[in-house]
Order: C-alpha cells, then structure tokens, then sequence
C-alpha cells in the first residue's frame, strides 16, 4: 500500500497493490495493519456506497461538524468520478483550498479524506459506483452540505450540467454555513 501525499496537509492518495495475472486481479482496499504501518490510525466503523445512474451526478459537498465529524477513505469501484475534498478547517494553511482526483475501477487509487474536510464527487460514466468507509456513525444532526459552485473554492467540476439532489441544490454558501473545524497541527 501506498501513500501519495497532496498539496493540501492531511489528505492523502493511496495505492493499494494490484496482483494481476491471466484471470484478472486483487487488491488489499483496506488492512489496518498496513494502514497503521503508514501513519494511520483510522478506526473505520460503517461502509457505504452508492450507485450514480447517470453521468454528471454531483453530491456534495457534504461533511458532519464536530463532534461527529468522519475521515472518510473513498474510492469508485465501477466507472470514473472526478473525487474533490476541500479544507475547511480554519487555522490551516491549506484553508479553503480544493484537491480533485480521478478516482475509477481502473486505477484502483482511493482518497483519504480526514475529519474537518468537505466531500463530493461528480460521475464522469454513467453507472458510477463509490465505496468508502468512515470512522464515525452517521448524524442526522451533524449532517452538512455547502453550495457545490461556492466560489471560495474555485472547483473546476469539468463543465459537466451537474445533476444535483434537492439537499445538494439547496445548500448554502460557506459564509452561510456552520463550519465548526479548528486546525490543529499533525491533525491532532
């Protein structure tokens, strides 16, 4: 297993290793063992995923405030998303900046994603399939979007006419939102 660092601190890309041979192929998605021998020290309690129909669907950006924020590890494991997670955790220096990806079942790359980070992704086949585990329970409560287009972010969605729930149409700006997530340093 692999871990990528990014331009934005505490998010990660990781690699897992593909054995191949005649009759296809197999990967480790997630083993705690390599992930602690990483630098990680994730306790991953519930996997979800989801099922895109179309090209072009967007959801998010969606994250839960403090205290029941989720580090999420992402990945598409049928057809390609373009994956964006954005910093929101006031105090760091990488502050409202945006990373997108291309996550598929191609390249099999997956997307760390820490408490105090925005998440959303944007189908780019129709039939997409994300899986991704988080480390805390969902909260209704702590349940959060923030405008897809909010211009703090300045995220290139690739010009794609976005299909968006009426959750995710509705959300509000950042300067309208309830963000609650401090930086702190080696992001404990």
């Amino acid at each position: 297993m692999k871990k990528i660092e990014t331009e934005i601190n505490d998010l990660y890309v990781i690699e897992p290793q593909v054995f191949g041979d005649y009759r296809g192929w197999f990967i480790e998605s997630y083993n705690k063992e390599k992930f602690m021998e990483i630098g990680f020290n994730y306790n991953f309690i519930q996997d979800n995923h989801s099922l895109s129909a179309k090209k072009g669907t967007l959801r998010g950006l969606h994250f839960q405030l403090s205290p029941k924020g989720q580090t999420k590890l992402v990945r598409c494991t049928k057809g390609k998303i373009l994956d964006v997670a954005v910093d929101l955790r006031k105090g760091s220096p990488t502050y409202l900046k945006s990373y997108s990806i291309e996550l598929s079942d191609e390249n099999k790359k997956q997307l760390l994603i820490p408490v105090g980070f925005a998440h959303g992704f944007i189908t780019l086949t129709d039939n997409a399939e994300v899986q991704y585990k988080v480390d805390n329970l969902y909260s209704k409560e702590h349940d959060r979007s923030i405008k897809f287009d909010d211009p703090n972010f300045g995220i290139n969605w690739g010009g794609l006419n976005p299909i968006l729930s009426e959750k995710d149409k509705n959300a509000p700006y950042l300067k309208d939102s309830d963000v609650n997530f401090i930086y702190k340093e080696n992001g404990k």
